[in-house]
């Protein structure tokens, strides 16, 4: 039960790092001699420009950060609410709180990441003076943590639900 429940901890907090990562780091958009994210725009790793309500679509992009960082925050509090229910719940009881908000943030990642999915295209159009260099571009490592984050916060949650309290 001890070697479970350090699995469960790990990738628990395997998945609020990788959503950190993703929600932080500058590489939602990459190509040769710029990266783009949802929070600014680089070119040759000095020129950067900070994403504000100047662009287009920016309720966009806003709603890509909003979720992003409640993705995170609810992780983070499942996390807490774990360790918590950890020592108060009754014996054979089920973790379904945790697991509640684990699926929550696993919404809330897939929201993002797929309005960034859907949109990005007319975004980099609309701001041709900021995107003039991403034609050639392609999906960064940020967003791919993005999504490989939403699987492991899915699977995070159902093993919440699934889980037991044990001695």
């Amino acid at each position: 039960m001890l070697v479970l429940l350090a699995f469960i901890i790990a990738f628990h907090i395997t998945s609020a790092a990788l959503l950190f990562i993703a929600t932080i780091d500058n590489a939602w958009w990459v190509g040769e001699e710029f990266f783009a994210d949802v929070w600014r725009i680089c070119t040759n790793n000095t020129n950067c420009t900070v994403i504000n309500d100047s662009f287009q679509e920016y309720s966009t992009l806003q709603a890509v950060q909003a979720t992003m960082i409640l993705s995170t925050i609810l992780c983070c509090i499942a996390f807490f609410i774990f360790v918590l229910q950890l020592f108060r719940l009754k014996q054979g009881e089920r973790f379904v709180l945790t697991s509640i908000i684990q699926l929550m943030a696993c919404l809330c990642v897939m929201i993002a990441a797929s309005i960034y999915t859907d949109r990005r295209e007319d975004i980099h159009e609309k701001n041709m003076q900021f995107y003039y260099m991403t034609e050639g571009g392609s999906y960064g490592y940020s967003y791919i943590l993005a999504w490989v984050a939403f699987a492991c916060t899915f699977v995070s949650g159902m093993m919440y639900l699934i889980l037991r309290k044990r001695k």
